[in-house]
């Protein structure tokens, strides 16, 4: 409560001044709904090892400061998280991408909302090439989305892979009864 009652006390342009948009212009129908932009994330990151990836519509997918957060676990079973901006994300998977090719798609999400706010569970699956029987891997995005009143902005992605000690619970695969 007392670090709420300190936010709500700042001046509105300290606040504001804080939640802006990126300079990369978006495409209306990328950002227009919660499905959209979650649709535009996997879209743009997916491609063959030659395709170059369309940074930019990435990065208009992001709030100014927004995150990638991808989730680790070293050899001692020590947690780890690394926080990235969407541009050093890019960097980071560039490289990646042109080794080998890069599919991934929703298979199942949930999630919830408030007023300008929301989240969601999107279930992923990740293949080399689209037509690849059995995805090479398994996870969840953990999404926050706000909506500005005239488009969606991703706030951050959060995620965890399936290892075989961390399987995906039944409710966010394929269908399961959401609540």
């Amino acid at each position: 409560m007392r670090l709420a009652s300190l936010v709500l006390a700042l001046p509105a342009s300290s606040v504001i001044a804080q939640v802006v948009p990126t300079a990369a212009a978006s495409d209306p129908k990328d950002v227009a709904s919660p499905q959209a932009i979650v649709a535009a994330l996997y879209d743009v990151l997916s491609g063959t090892k030659t395709q170059q990836r369309n940074w930019d519509r990435f990065r208009s997918l992001f709030i100014e400061g927004g995150r990638l957060i991808p989730t680790s676990v070293d050899a001692k079973g020590v947690k780890h998280l690394r926080a990235l901006t969407a541009d050093e994300y890019a960097k980071v998977v560039d490289p990646q991408l042109k080794g080998e090719g890069f599919y991934e798609r929703e298979i199942s999400h949930a999630s919830d909302s408030f007023g300008a706010i929301m989240h969601v569970f999107s279930t992923y699956e990740s293949r080399h090439a689209v037509n690849d029987p059995q995805p090479f891997s398994r996870g969840i995005n953990s999404i926050e989305l706000f909506n500005d009143g005239s488009r969606w902005w991703i706030i951050s992605v959060l995620w965890d892979r399936e290892r075989p000690n961390n399987p995906i619970p039944t409710k966010y695969l394929p269908g399961a009864h959401k609540p």
